[in-house]
């Protein structure tokens, strides 16, 4: 029997019109968004649903936008496929907050809240630094650190074979996509993000996320959800929590965090959320996995058609 596994969008997923034709076919989705929207305090739907791009893609609007439509998506699965069972979740950077509510950490309103006040602490730090990020193809590990050791840099996301992403000062982003093509790197394009995510850049989004994790009640996880940080299972509440302070600075460990789940015999993942970017890593990871993608109504009904094979 195939061990299955949820992954969850991360930022940069976001895109006009996600979520909207979930809404208009199912009626519990609309209820989910009007929820969002009540206890955010403001229309996040709309947002999400119609734009504008410039106000989807801040920070604060675009992480919990992500969010919400990736908790949609897995709550219309468990409708259309009542017996539909997972064994772990994962999410990339953001989307390990909706992995771990998935898991019941903590509650759909509390996990919503604490994004939305992530991209805002980030959006903050954001425009208190001068940052950026660039996507390095075609070039290993080794070779990228030492782009990054000699620009200034680091390296924020080890997403698949051939796919990294490094985050830094813009002026020295810009130096070290030229060390990276002269390194053999087959393109190094520089990102457009609001700042250098994953960086220590970002240390002043830390505390704030800190203040607001310890007044959340957080719960066990239910099933086991895989850290960024670590590449392996959080461990406990306490760990949890310091785990998530420390991922705002941290290299995100996607390629590891899917082979550990490869290791422990899971062959089939579900990707919940905008886009499909966790799909392609996992080809470039495992082609032989079984990959399930659920971003929209047609993919949805696509999803529970392969699984109830």
């Amino acid at each position: 029997m195939s061990k299955t596994a949820l992954l969850f969008a991360g930022q940069g997923a976001q895109v006009v019109g996600m979520g909207k034709d979930l809404a208009e076919k199912f009626p519990s989705a609309k209820e989910w968004f009007d929820r969002a929207n009540a206890a955010l305090g403001y229309d996040l739907a709309t947002i999400c649903f119609t734009g504008p791009e410039a106000e989807l893609t801040r920070t604060a609007n675009a992480q919990p936008g992500i969010f919400l439509v990736s908790w949609v998506a897995f709550e219309l699965l468990k409708e259309q496929w009542p017996g539909f069972q997972f064994a772990a979740t994962a999410g990339l950077s953001l989307g390990e907050f909706t992995a771990l509510t998935a898991a019941g950490v903590m509650t759909f309103a509390d996990g919503l809240r604490l994004v939305r006040a992530r991209g805002q602490f980030m959006q903050e730090a954001c425009e208190a630094t001068r940052g950026g990020m660039a996507a390095v193809i075609g070039l290993d590990e080794g070779p990228t650190r030492e782009v990054c050791a000699e620009a200034g840099v680091v390296l924020a996301n080890l997403n698949c074979p051939g796919q990294l992403v490094i985050s830094g000062e813009t002026e020295k982003i810009a130096k070290a996509c030229e060390l990276a093509k002269a390194k053999g790197a087959r393109r190094a394009l520089p990102l457009t993000v609001a700042g250098a995510y994953h960086s220590p850049l970002m240390a002043g989004a830390q505390p704030k996320l800190k203040q607001a994790l310890d007044q959340l009640e957080l719960r066990e996880p239910a099933v086991p959800v895989i850290s960024n940080v670590t590449a392996g299972l959080h461990e406990s509440i306490g760990t949890i929590r310091d785990r998530l302070v420390e991922q705002v600075t941290s290299s995100v460990r996607w390629e590891e965090s899917m082979r550990y789940l490869l290791g422990q015999g899971y062959t089939r993942f579900i990707e919940l959320g905008p886009g499909s970017a966790l799909s392609g890593f996992m080809k470039r990871i495992n082609k032989d996995a079984q990959m399930l993608n659920i971003s929209d109504a047609g993919s949805l009904e696509q999803a529970v058609k392969a699984l109830s094979a």
